[in-house]
């Protein structure tokens, strides 16, 4: 590139015009400076939503030198960045006595995938896909099972034959016409639509 060329001599610069102060916009809240504040810089931690308004020149200057960290001790900084990962929310740990330990801690069962979050542990025992975890009821699962004369050891299977059971010997046709265990059927059905829905979701 030759800088002596007679095209460079043709090129015009702008001379650098200083920012006239604008009444519509704030001072620059530099000391001294008259310009129009009209670029914002955060005051800083503790400080945040608040703003000062500076010109170009000394939002510039104020930014090279900001630090939002300023007179933090280094473990307060680390445990900042820590908390800023969950948006500064508290957490718990998920599932049982290991849950949180972290990848692979578990020194005696090294061969299975590891679970860092403990999902698939109750007490202390990760469950197996041969060995499914016994169901847990509800509460009102647990009173549909008493209208049915189970408890909460019972299977589909079980409650599908007691529903039966129990429709064939309450039911009016097969008592000669006699309605007065009506009710009593009729709590019978509503308990095992229950229980169906409930294994159905």
């Amino acid at each position: 590139m030759n800088l002596n060329s007679r095209l460079f001599d043709r090129i015009r610069v702008k001379p650098e015009q200083k920012q006239a102060a604008r009444p519509d916009l704030p001072p620059c809240d530099h000391p001294g400076c008259r310009l129009a504040g009209e670029f914002r810089a955060p005051m800083g931690r503790l400080r945040e939503g608040e703003y000062f308004c500076f010109c170009l020149e000394h939002v510039r200057e104020y930014n090279a030198s900001y630090n939002y960290f300023n007179g933090m001790s280094p473990e307060a900084v680390a445990r900042y960045q820590r908390d800023a990962l969950v948006g500064h929310r508290p957490t718990w740990s998920m599932g049982g006595a290991h849950a949180g330990a972290g990848y692979g801690t578990d020194r005696d069962d090294r061969s299975r995938t590891a679970d860092p979050s403990g999902m698939y542990r109750r007490g202390g025992r990760r469950y197996s896909c041969e060995e499914p975890p016994q169901r847990r009821y509800g509460i009102a699962a647990l009173q549909a099972l008493d209208q049915l004369g189970l408890d909460d050891s019972a299977d589909a299977d079980a409650i599908r034959t007691r529903y039966k059971d129990l429709v064939k010997r309450l039911h009016p046709d097969a008592n000669g016409g006699d309605r007065s265990n009506e009710g009593k059927l009729r709590e019978i059905i509503r308990a095992y639509h229950y229980l169906r829905s409930v294994r159905a979701s």
